[in-house]
């Protein structure tokens, strides 16, 4: 996208195609010829065995390997420089034997799904993969693959020697710069900062995601208890109000700890939408503080539990309607709520189309698209979701704890006629725990759920339009975590944040790749990385949904369960469109919008009563605009101005005194709203 600072926020029909050309794709995993492009840089791929024991994850080695080892085909394309090496790689370090086989493992899930544990066979460390028959070992510093990616040859093929891998190990686990441990924290978290910086170059991506996902969740500033301790709470007059809705969610976002495990959050609340304004009833703040809270609890959990919870939550009740609903009753003509059966196909499992494992639509004999499910299937599934309601506690309680306890079944209100959706019966008069229990089986075992919840996952944290090749690694991922867990959370976000498409600089350096940050995390970013706290110590942000004075977008505000914007949005009429792109987050983009977030970011940055940012490592770097500059840059954008963007902003600095206290800061602020204003910021690579 250009850089000009003037340009950098046109509306929908002005804008510059947020990717000129479609997205590089990558042959599909099958051919020969394939896998010996990627040979010796990139992978010790190895399909097949041939053992009695093939089935077993234990497997023991096939009797090939007894045989001379072969070369595996070669190519012209190993010749040319592999393009993830970053600058100022070290060709010193060499890969342990896990480094290296977890490595293959993420970038190459089509050949080595799942994560496997090492077996040995002297003088072979290995790793066997039953779902596709591929084994991957090492002996010595040797790297061997066997099975149908060698060609099913007699004899395990060599690929080359650990020291061959390095370079490319070292890229993928290891930032080389603090730029490049920006970028992935820019997709992996909601602000980033210096020691955030430190840790992944020091611990590399693998192991700082582990460090993250161990953190226990932020329970000392969880929402609930947040609402808690301003007794908000003990205030009957607060039954029917808004008051603490919106400080609960800012101040968890803006300051819980476990930054990563919000990020997803914030993900997840984008896909299971629930929204202010379609919440009814008492106790609105506390039924939201339960949301986010569930939310953030199952951000690295298994994707079945989430399900659950999701359904029982009396947010998601209230919000589609299945709090209360009733089996039907022919007299009157009644007829279960449908609203909850059919979004939860639509938006929250498998969608509307069948899947391949990569994503792509499966197409009939006449190349239609083929529908997950018909308006039977809602009406049968609805049977399911009656009889469900909020517990009985006193809703004048102390701590109105019915909104955040699961809904219970009423028995009466069940449906007991048989239901019958997606292959699947369940009889007639089957207890009402049973029938869910056997209705979110159903859905979370659907093939379509890895691709379809990992492509939105993909799109919220990495691009807008990833490949084909990487859904479908992120799918595998899903479909099985190495240890025979579908659906494990922590596993696809790990999977999703350090895929070869995800750190590749290269790539990310492209037209065709990149996300629109939307107006909060842009809001969000900044607050983070400059240390916002709140005045008041009740962080009163406020709703900051209007278009005209605020961002557009608020959290845990959508007004539709369609979230803030589709995940296949193209605006249409722009360049975009053309060539055949999608860029969601432009949905909330408008001539409103752009002087919107321009004026509101221009009004907080230099702080007020309630925001408090600290600059205080800026300030020493004020008097000279090109520190100053590139220190914002690395923070908000990952050092990623275009040339003539950062010239024309350390000019425009440059014009500015800096005699006094007061100037500094107004240099500060300034390079700081110009970097949020500039499209190197605007877009996230």
């Amino acid at each position: 996208m250009s850089s000009s600072l003037v340009a950098e926020q046109r509306t929908p029909d002005e804008q510059p195609a947020l990717h000129d050309h479609p997205a590089e794709t990558t042959e599909a995993p099958g051919s020969m010829a394939w896998l010996a492009a990627l040979a010796p840089a990139a992978l010790l791929a190895a399909c097949g065995g041939g053992s009695d024991t093939a089935d077993s994850p234990d497997a023991a080695l096939p009797a090939a390997f007894t045989n001379p080892p072969s070369p595996a085909a070669r190519s012209s394309v190993m010749d040319a420089p592999v393009h993830i090496l970053s600058a100022g790689t070290s060709t010193t370090y060499i890969p342990s034997t896990n480094e290296l086989l977890d490595w293959a493992e993420r970038n190459y899930a089509a050949f080595f799904p799942g994560h496997k544990t090492n077996l040995v066979s002297a003088p072979y460390t290995y790793r066997y993969y039953p779902e596709t028959g591929n084994y991957v070992g090492l002996a010595g510093d040797v790297i061997y693959i066997y099975g149908p990616v060698s060609g099913n040859a007699a004899s395990p093929a060599t690929v080359g020697t650990v020291a061959d891998y390095a370079a490319r190990v070292q890229a993928s686990n290891y930032p080389a710069s603090d730029a490049e441990a920006s970028r992935f924290l820019a997709q992996a978290t909601l602000g980033v900062t210096d020691a955030d910086i430190t840790a992944v170059r020091t611990l590399g991506y693998d192991a700082w995601l582990t460090q993250e996902m161990a953190r226990p969740v932020s329970a000392s500033t969880s929402n609930w208890d947040f609402l808690v301790g301003k007794g908000i709470n003990t205030d009957i007059n607060n039954r029917n109000s808004a008051i603490g809705s919106d400080p609960a969610i800012w101040q968890r976002l803006l300051r819980a700890p476990d930054s990563l495990r919000q990020r997803v959050a914030l993900a997840l609340s984008e896909i299971f939408v629930v929204g202010f304004d379609g919440i009814t009833g008492p106790w609105k703040q506390f039924k939201l503080a339960g949301w986010w809270d569930m939310l953030a609890a199952n951000a690295f959990g298994n994707y079945r539990k989430l399900l659950d919870d999701v359904t029982l939550s009396p947010a998601m009740g209230q919000y589609l309607s299945s709090a209360g609903n009733q089996k039907g009753d022919p007299t009157t003509g009644r007829l279960p709520d449908e609203n909850y059966a059919r979004e939860v196909m639509q938006l929250f499992s498998i969608g509307l189309y069948e899947l391949n494992p990569d994503g792509t639509r499966k197409l009939d004999s006449k190349g239609a698209p083929v529908e997950t499910y018909t308006q039977d299937t809602v009406t049968q599934l609805a049977r399911v979701f009656t009889g469900w309601a909020p517990s009985a506690a006193d809703p004048f309680s102390a701590e109105p704890v019915e909104v955040r306890n699961p809904m219970v079944l009423n028995a009466a209100r069940h449906e007991t006629l048989s239901a019958t959706f997606l292959g699947v019966t369940i009889p007639a008069n089957t207890p009402g725990a049973t029938a869910l229990k056997t209705a979110l089986d159903t859905l979370a075992a659907h093939s379509n759920v890895g691709p379809f919840i990992g492509r939105q996952l993909i799109q919220r944290l990495v691009t807008s339009n990833p490949s084909a090749a990487y859904v479908g690694r992120v799918a595998a991922a899903w479909a099985n975590n190495g240890a025979g867990v579908r659906g494990d959370l922590g596993y696809v976000v790990r999977t999703v944040l350090t895929d070869i498409e995800a750190r590749d600089a290269t790539l990310a350096a492209t037209n065709s790749y990149g996300k629109l940050r939307e107006p909060l995390m842009r809001f969000l970013q900044w607050g983070r990385s400059f240390k916002v706290t709140s005045g008041s110590g009740d962080w009163v942000i406020g709703d900051l949904s209007d278009a005209g004075t605020r961002l557009n977008q608020s959290p845990l505000r959508s007004s539709s369960v369609f979230n803030f914007f589709r995940p296949g949005y193209t605006p249409a009429g722009t360049a975009v469109a053309t060539a055949g792109l999608q860029a969601p987050e432009f949905q909330l983009t408008d001539e409103s919008s752009v002087a919107g977030y321009l004026n509101y970011m221009r009004a907080v940055i230099p702080g007020n009563a309630e925001l408090k940012p600290d600059y205080s490592a800026e300030l020493p770097l004020a008097i000279t605009a090109d520190a100053l500059v590139d220190r914002v840059q690395k923070l908000l954008c990952a050092s990623g101005l275009q040339a003539t963007t950062r010239t024309t902003i350390v000019n425009a600095v440059n014009a500015m005194p800096s005699n006094t206290d007061a100037a500094k800061n107004n240099r500060i602020y300034a390079t700081v709203l110009l970097v949020m204003a500039s499209s190197d910021f605007l877009v996230q690579k």
